[in-house]
């Protein structure tokens, strides 16, 4: 249950470095303009999404088989609860509004892009941030969890 636990802990925090990356870059690049965004996205990302990306599927899952786990110990179920669903919602907000933008605007070039564009970047600038978010109470609710411990007396 310990590694259970503190894997589902790192995780969370490994995928939060990335999405808080994006909440402090965010009042920044909503100035930028359209040559230097779509740079960014291009150029800056990619490595984001290899690393962090494998770090935020893996929190999902460890999250997942830890409710499972703990699902008879009545003080730490909501805890846990919380934080899979944070991270599951998470996880759902990039292939809903984070993937789309990324598809349509990845292939392109300053010259080729939309005239809609800032309201792709703001989806996508927004969706990054609401990701950052759940993922601070994701990792809050499992550092929660964490103090509550692993004897039964002491969580039930």
């Amino acid at each position: 249950m310990k590694i259970l636990r503190f894997l589902t802990i790192m995780l969370t925090a490994l995928s939060l470095s990335a999405a808080f990356a994006h909440l402090l870059e965010m009042p920044a690049k909503l100035q930028y303009d359209d040559a230097l965004w779509l740079h960014l996205l291009q150029t800056l990302y990619p490595t984001f999404g290899k690393v962090s990306g494998v770090c935020e599927i893996g929190a999902v899952i460890a999250s997942a088989l830890l409710v499972v786990a703990i699902r008879k110990r009545p003080k730490a179920l909501p805890w846990t609860l919380l934080a899979a669903l944070c991270l599951a919602v998470t996880h759902a907000i990039f292939w809903i509004w984070v993937a789309p933008v990324n598809a349509a605007l990845l292939p392109l070039s300053p010259d080729t892009l939309p005239p809609d564009w800032t309201r792709l970047r703001d989806q996508w600038e927004f969706a990054h941030a609401s990701r950052a978010i759940l993922q601070i109470i994701a990792l809050a609710a499992c550092r929660t969890l964490s103090g509550i411990g692993d004897n039964h007396s002491q969580a039930n």
